[in-house]
């Protein structure tokens, strides 16, 4: 007799998501001995501002530790309603907010509420790689679009155009793009807009997690805001993670039409329910408080940015260039491709790249195969500039030894 099947049909091809795969694999090195350099995370060096930890400590003291609304506090729905209407000039009322665990759950929440079996995605590539599985979860196709590096790694109107059909139900724009650190700009947006305005049918998902990590004064606009006629059709996500070095507080957030968001509380409720509320508390602190640290964070960044591109480029084989937002570095090691290991092994492909620095290098790197773009590699100037100096003289010297 043949046991019934223990997974769910819709797992097959769902891996865990590959910076969680590579965050636990530095911490197995580090436990075993090894000076592991962490080039592949998503977290900052940067700790959370100090008013916010008190905001949070004193909510707690409160008594502020039960449940709370599963579409998140009054206050920090005001507050995001006040953030949005600052930075964006997007004007939500509260019952078009929701706050979720990370924007994460706020993306997936709301393709688990729209999609049917046989609806497509439009993802820009290079990509976010969860965005591919949680459309595969929700019962979707993810359309991958590529993006040349000509044109910046970001998607153009026509190659849009070309990729959308009858099935298409969203399109995926992350501003600024991870992993590229790519920017589009309000001409870039206008172009897109141009294009969605001839199918009424097709949602925009504009993840904005990044969006004040941004530098040479260029701003992260979000398409409702570049044009309103989108915004009926427009879910805007974004989160404290980035901007606030808040990456474990968990707090994210959507706007969107009420009857998409009521959707997705109810998806929420019957899941996760509502966000810490401590957590929510801290995140009033940090959407009401001075914003005089996102501007100074993103200064010293950007010096670091500038080094570690130096530092890559003078490495033999591997060239970049800085990107316009975020804290990750999209290298090509076209270069090394075809080169071999000092123990022989033949570097083929960019997770070859990636296997060869941590075990010759010690260096965590995140392969450009899992985000939809080779032969590249993506790694992060988010450290402190000793580590940033300390992994300029490992990948020189890995790169150095191939043959």
């Amino acid at each position: 007799m043949t046991a019934a099947p223990i997974l769910s049909p819709r797992m097959s091809g769902i891996k865990p998501s590959p910076a969680s795969v590579l965050r636990r694999r530095a911490r197995e090195l580090r436990a075993a001995g090894r000076d592991i350099i962490e080039l592949s995370s998503g977290n900052l060096d940067f700790p959370t501002p100090d008013h916010v930890i008190a905001a949070a400590h004193e909510a707690a003291l409160r008594g502020e530790t039960r449940y709370t609304d599963v579409d998140g506090t009054p206050e920090l729905k005001r507050a995001v309603q006040a953030a949005l209407l600052r930075d964006h000039r997007l004007d939500y009322r509260l019952d078009e907010i929701v706050i979720t665990n990370g924007s994460t759950q706020a993306l997936f929440n709301a393709l688990l509420a729209t999609l049917v079996p046989g609806d497509e995605v439009i993802v820009p590539a290079p990509y976010w790689a969860p965005y591919l599985d949680q459309v595969r979860l929700a019962g979707g196709a993810p359309v991958v679009v590529p993006c040349a590096q000509n044109n910046g790694f970001k998607l153009r109107a026509e190659d849009l155009q070309a990729a959308i059909s009858a099935r298409t139900r969203w399109i995926v724009l992350n501003n600024p793009v991870n992993p590229s650190g790519a920017l589009y700009s309000r001409e870039d947006l206008s172009r897109i807009a141009a294009i969605l305005l001839r199918h009424p049918d097709i949602r925009v998902l504009a993840d904005g997690l990044y969006e004040h990590i941004t530098f040479d004064g260029a701003p992260a606009p979000t398409l409702a805001e570049i044009e309103p006629r989108l915004k009926p059709r427009t879910l805007t996500v974004s989160g404290l993670a980035k901007s606030y070095a808040m990456m474990g507080w968990r707090i994210g957030y959507a706007a969107g039409p009420s009857a998409l968001i009521r959707e997705m509380i109810t998806i929420q409720s019957q899941t996760t329910s509502g966000a810490s509320s401590i957590s929510q508390a801290a995140a009033v602190a940090a959407l009401d408080g001075a914003q005089d640290v996102l501007a100074e964070r993103a200064a010293i960044l950007r010096t670091r940015r500038d080094r570690f591109a130096a530092l890559v480029n003078e490495c033999s084989g591997l060239s970049c260039t800085p990107p316009e937002a975020t804290f990750y570095l999209l290298v090509s090691c076209a270069g090394v491709i075809g080169k071999r290991a000092p123990d022989g092994k033949a570097i083929e492909t960019d997770r070859d790249f990636a296997a060869y620095l941590l075990e010759h290098a010690d260096l965590v790197v995140f392969p450009g195969e899992d985000f939809g773009l080779s032969p590249y590699i993506r790694v992060s100037f988010a450290n402190p500039s000793p580590v940033i100096e300390e992994a300029g003289r490992r990948l020189t010297r890995a790169c150095a030894a191939l043959q």
